[in-house]
């Protein structure tokens, strides 16, 4: 015997029954054993609870008879709603705390849908969870001391870096967001399993366990998107600066002529101030992803090398990488015992770190990288006719492929970087490509209606709001239903979007925001070809959608 219920039905006497067969069946659909008692009859005997491995208790209180057996509690109505839900979570073993993080890049929609789907995956399998998000606008709901120190089981959901040092000493799994996002149980369940200690001190000898499917993340690629996510704030807010100052000043608002007008201090702050610092945020959190706080300093004194020898965003990624695995390593080999350890974050790392990475920078790495970004920066300005057409087609694509997923992302950070070069075409390819997805879909579904169930017309709404904000994430539902038919769908309005954006040589300003910034002055080189790009791919989108579907009923 596997598992025993003990139901009190007070006044319910028929939904007890009812729940006590629910759970017949659903035992007997997952081949488990499973004694019942309701009310006390039929008594369990002595043997049904030695052989049991765990009590459900629905509405009823502890008598004593369970000795060291672990107990789960439900209530009648959770039975009857899900008996399935319950069942698993009494065989999953006791009930437990869980504290969560999600983030991603952006910090907009896989932040908060990896949050959800965490906390309605805790939901079914019967754990209490607390899920902190660190969003676009930094944490929220921010998980209490007190919280974290109640905990069972620490989850942490996230595509960048999270600190983790007020976790010491808890049971600790790192994932990434795709995996809470595509089966939050799963990922629940492995991370009951393979948890491990996470230690302050000691982290780099027993590390948390971290998912398999999101291993790749941890390298590269996460270090990457921690640098582009600290970068993005900086990038929005230069380019609209900078675009009012053109709006009130002129295309010459930034010369000696205008010196003290508003549209001159716009320009000083949003051009000479915020994307000044861009190549240095960037460099300074790809080595802080990698090395932690003592990899910040040297990432930053790299990045802004970098920008003065003319290697822009190319460059800053490179000295962010030799700044956080050069500290990295230099904080492992460095070793001057626990009363001197102190000085190794706030002085020796600091300064080895950037002496190391300023001379790699001047000596070996800046020029060449600064040739590299020079040719890739003509020849993206003097792209036309088809060299123009395929970027746009490649970059929308990509943007298609997987909505807020690796190759999204790879797309986007190409894009956002390029800005800093005054290259703003690849910019206004990859937001038309992603506004497209969700917008073609909404389309879809208000044309087609019979292609799409009630639900998925329904969430055709929120698509489309999603979509006029650029987040590609809204077609994340309608593509993980039907993949072989939605995703090439939206991959060729995407690539059609990108396509013609390029080919007519839109140029963006701003990396976010979707057509709320699409009014502002000077934004957008070239609107009317913008929208146009954009209504095409929608239209694409949503006629592809009708080819490739079928009708609801039969799919």
């Amino acid at each position: 015997m596997s598992i025993v219920a003990i139901i009190r039905s007070g006044e319910r006497s028929t939904q007890a029954r009812l729940a006590a067969e629910a759970l017949r069946q659903a035992a007997q659909k997952h081949g488990q054993g499973i004694a019942i008692e309701i009310d006390g009859h039929p008594a369990l005997a002595a043997e049904q609870l030695t052989g049991a491995r765990q009590v459900l208790l629905v509405d009823s209180p502890e008598d004593g008879r369970f000795g060291q057996l672990p107990v789960r509690r439900a209530t009648l109505d959770q039975v009857l709603a899900d008996p399935a839900a319950q069942l698993s979570a009494a065989a999953s073993g006791p009930a437990l705390k869980i504290v969560a993080i999600t983030g991603c890049p952006t910090g907009i929609a896989h932040t908060f849908m990896a949050a959800e789907g965490l906390t309605q995956a805790a939901k079914a399998l019967g754990h209490a969870i607390r899920v902190e998000t660190q969003g676009s606008v930094g944490a929220q709901s921010a998980l209490t001391a007190d919280e974290i120190a109640a905990a069972d089981l620490v989850v942490i959901a996230a595509d960048t870096q999270v600190q983790l040092d007020r976790f010491q000493g808890k049971r600790l799994f790192k994932s990434g967001t795709k995996a809470a996002i595509g089966d939050g149980k799963a990922l629940l369940r492995r991370a009951i399993a393979e948890a491990q200690p996470w230690g302050g001190a000691n982290k780099a000898a027993s590390p948390a366990k971290t998912a398999a499917p999101e291993k790749s993340k941890d390298g590269p690629y996460r270090h990457l998107m921690t640098g582009v996510s600290f970068m993005l704030p900086f990038v929005t807010a230069g380019g609209i600066l900078i675009a009012l100052a053109f709006a009130l000043g002129g295309i010459y608002a930034f010369d000696d002529a205008h010196k003290g007008t508003l549209a001159w201090s716009l320009f000083q702050i949003g051009a000479k101030s915020a994307f000044a610092l861009m190549v240095p945020i960037l460099a300074g959190y790809i080595a802080y992803s990698v090395a932690d706080r003592p990899g910040i300093a040297p990432g930053m004194v790299g990045g802004m090398l970098a920008a003065s020898l003319g290697s822009g965003f190319l460059g800053g990624i490179v000295a962010g990488f030799i700044a956080g695995y050069g500290t990295r390593e230099l904080n492992r080999r460095i070793q001057l015992g626990q009363h001197l350890d102190g000085l190794k974050p706030v002085l020796i790392l600091p300064v080895l770190g950037s002496l190391l990475t300023g001379l790699l920078m001047i000596y070996v790495v800046g020029q060449p990288v600064a040739a590299l970004l020079s040719a890739l920066t003509d020849a993206l300005k003097g792209m036309q006719g088809s060299s123009a057409l395929a970027l746009g087609a490649l970059l929308g694509a990509m943007m298609a492929f997987d909505m807020g997923g690796p190759v999204n992302k790879a797309a986007y950070a190409f894009a956002t970087g390029l800005i800093a070069s005054q290259v703003y075409t690849p910019m206004a390819a990859v937001m038309a490509a992603g506004m497209t997805p969700p917008l073609g879909l909404a389309l879809a579904t208000r044309l087609f209606r019979d292609r799409f169930t009630v639900d998925e017309q329904e969430a055709g709404k929120a698509a489309g709001v999603l979509g006029l904000a650029f987040i590609s994430e809204g077609a994340i539902p309608f593509a993980a239903r039907d993949p072989l038919r939605v995703i090439p769908a939206l991959m060729t309005g995407s690539a059609l979007a990108g396509a013609i954006s390029m080919t007519m040589g839109v140029e963006l300003k701003v990396p976010h925001g979707g057509v709320f910034v699409l009014p502002i002055p000077n934004a957008v080189e070239h609107l009317l070809s913008y929208l146009v790009a954009l209504a095409a791919g929608t239209a694409v989108t949503a006629l592809m959608l009708r080819l490739l579907k079928k009708p609801a009923a039969a799919a």
